[in-house]
């Protein structure tokens, strides 16, 4: 059975610290000098995650499986 999980990753230079993914998740993401970095960039598999990916207003949160990007959705 192959435990797969998901990548999170924000893009500091795009990230404005709204905190809408702290706010939402805060067991995912966490605000540091500013900006929003993830608790750990490797999570099971949940909707929420995708869910923040969305909701972040510059789009600076992306989700992968494996090499796929997976959030932002279009």
């Amino acid at each position: 059975m192959v435990n797969m999980t998901w990548h999170i990753e924000v893009d500091q230079g795009r990230c404005l610290g709204s905190g809408v993914c702290v706010g939402t998740a805060p067991e995912l993401f966490v605000l540091e000098e500013d900006r929003a970095r993830p608790r750990n960039a490797e999570v099971q598999p949940d909707e929420e995650v995708l869910d923040v990916a969305d909701s972040c207003p510059l789009m600076a949160i992306e989700v992968r499986e494996g090499a796929e990007v997976i959030a932002p959705r279009p």
